[in-house]
């Protein structure tokens, strides 16, 4: 599946954007819905940032709700995987750029790992992708 390059403005700056969904097994042994998100701030040959998010869909188990596992729809969109908006993107990047994220180096990637002190609704930050590429 091609994924689109898409265009963010934040603070009188251009970015450009993209999110790949991605599978890949986790320390549990399913297999988990992850999405690569991807930012650039001066073009293509600028440094990238990173992050991969892995969904929240369900809460945990709870003896209310029968020990099942519940449906959430933390974006009120009816979706129970969500698909990272604009908005979710954008805290990203400016998460990105006051970690220490330059975007106008040229070449390599700047990671924003599970360390990073950073909360979206409906995702939570994952080294899923990465430890899975790394193996």
């Amino acid at each position: 599946m091609r994924s689109r390059l898409r265009k963010l403005h934040i603070d009188g700056r251009e970015f450009t954007w993209k999110a790949d969904i991605r599978s890949v097994s986790g320390p549990d042994g399913r297999l988990h819905r992850c999405v690569r998100i991807r930012a650039w701030g001066a073009g293509k040959y600028g440094r990238a940032l990173q992050v991969d998010l892995s969904e929240r869909p369900y809460s945990a188990p709870t003896v209310a709700s029968g020990d099942q596992y519940v449906e959430t729809d933390v974006h009120g969109s009816g979706e129970t995987y969500p698909f990272p908006t604009a908005a979710d993107v954008r805290v990203l990047v400016r998460y990105g750029l006051i970690a220490g994220w330059t975007p106008e180096a040229l070449g390599g990637t700047f990671l924003v790992t599970s360390a990073a002190e950073l909360e979206l609704p409906g995702f939570a930050i994952t080294d899923l992708i990465w430890a899975d590429q790394h193996r």
